[in-house]
């Protein structure tokens, strides 16, 4: 029988022990040096990590605030608009070499009345000539499938708005698609590029660790 001794998270550790992945109280001088060591690199990485992590969340709030404040300047004293009407906005520097873009970008969903619109499409299809958009009933059923977490592609969805059909029945349920979105959420981006040359494409400073 296992009688080593577990302790709870929030359990003081001893004097001259380490508690291990299961829980149990080990003495520091049965470790390897070899456990110890990676014990020790791993936290002091994961400290620079987080330090990292604060340094950014403090450099974007103050760059949010630095872009805010000049998209404010431009339009209280220069009477100029920038950006659109969901505040996406990109600054250029004089040389056009390099930009800075905000974009803001909302989390939608579908209310109750997106299977209504399901309803009329699928009315739709069965009035149309058999075989004739059988590419678009796929389209249609591949836009309805739910994902392994239960949730609808919102994309998927959005994509059928682009089909022109002259269908009054397929323009009702566009109209329900529509009038089904909720907004429950947005998440501001502010992402960096520059180039050599303005006939050159611009080229995404990376911020992301896994993009270096």
């Amino acid at each position: 029988m296992n009688t080593a001794q577990h302790t709870k998270p929030d359990t003081a550790i001893p004097d001259g022990f380490m508690q291990d992945a299961k829980g149990r109280l080990v003495p520091v001088a049965s470790i390897k040096d070899i456990d110890m060591a990676r014990h020790d690199l791993v936290l002091e990485l994961f400290q620079k990590a987080r330090d990292l992590q604060a340094q950014m969340k403090d450099f974007k709030l103050a760059m949010l605030g630095d872009i805010g404040a000049f998209i404010d300047l431009a339009a209280e004293k220069y009477t100029v608009k920038l950006g659109g009407t969901k505040g996406n906005v990109s600054l250029v520097s004089f040389d056009g070499r390099l930009k800075i873009q905000r974009a803001i970008a909302e989390s939608i969903t579908f209310d109750e009345r997106l299977q209504a619109a399901k309803t009329l499409i699928d009315q739709c299809i069965h009035r149309w000539t058999e075989g004739s958009r059988n590419e678009l009933k796929v389209l249609v059923d591949d836009a309805f499938q739910v994902d392994k977490e239960g949730q609808i592609s919102t994309s998927r969805v959005l994509g059928l708005r682009r089909h022109a059909i002259d269908d009054p029945e397929w323009k009702q349920a566009m109209e329900a698609i529509a009038d089904s979105i909720q907004v429950t959420g947005s998440k501001t981006y502010v992402r960096f590029y520059h180039r050599t040359g303005q006939d050159e494409k611009w080229q995404a400073l990376p911020l992301d660790l896994a993009a270096l």
